[in-house]
Parts: structure tokens; sequence; C-alpha cells
């Protein structure tokens, strides 16, 4: 078991969601409950899963890898459609995109390292 907050990850994970939250409160009211609410959750579902993961075993860690892997991918889209609503200027757009890229990077690379371990076990 290890400590999620040492993951470089996690640690660049979490800053996307605190981006996220900042960029999303200039959405519109009536989107609280639609895109702002699946952008926030999508992005934090990504660190959550990483800290989970870091309370279970190796096995059950990759599982848990891959969970936020989707979360990413799920973030992406959900970037896509801010920015094709007019809700996301295209250079906030951008930077999160390529931040959720090498995020998804990371997470792969991690994924193999923790399968590689599990079956050294």
């Amino acid at each position: 078991m290890q400590d999620f907050r040492n993951l470089n990850v996690w640690k660049k994970a979490h800053e996307l969601v605190l981006e996220i939250y900042r960029v999303s409160q200039a959405f519109p009211r009536r989107e609280m409950f639609g895109l702002t609410s699946q952008l926030r959750r999508a992005a934090s579902s990504i660190t959550a899963n990483l800290a989970e993961g870091c309370g279970r075993t190796q096995s059950e860690f990759a599982h848990y890898v891959q969970i936020a892997f989707g979360s990413a991918s799920e973030l992406e889209y959900h970037l896509l459609l801010a920015r094709d609503l007019g809700f996301l200027d295209v250079a906030i757009y951008e930077r999160n995109t390529r931040d959720v890229c090498e995020i998804k990077k990371m997470l792969s690379a991690l994924l193999s390292r923790v399968r590689v371990s599990t079956k050294r076990m």
C-alpha cells in the first residue's frame, strides 16, 4: 500500500480537478446539474479512484487505475462538449485537453508498472 499523494499522476490530476472547478464556475447556471456536474465528477473520479486503489492490493490497484483512465476519457469528451457549446474558450479547452492526454499517458505507464509488479508476486 502506498500514499496516493506520492503518485505524480495523482498530483497532476488533482491540479486538473482544481482547474476544472475554476473554469466551470463560469458555465451557465442552467448547467449546474448537467455539464458542470459531469465535468467535475469525471475529473474528481480520476483522483478518487487512484486514492481508493492505493488502499487495495496490487491487482485491485490495477483495476482502479483502469477506472481512472476511463474517467479521464470521459473528462476529455466533456471538455470537447463544453467547447462546442461555447462554454469553454478554445485556449482553455486546448490546455485542459493537453493535461488530460498527459494524465492518460501517465495512467497507462502506471498500469504497466503495476501489472509487471503483480506478475512478480
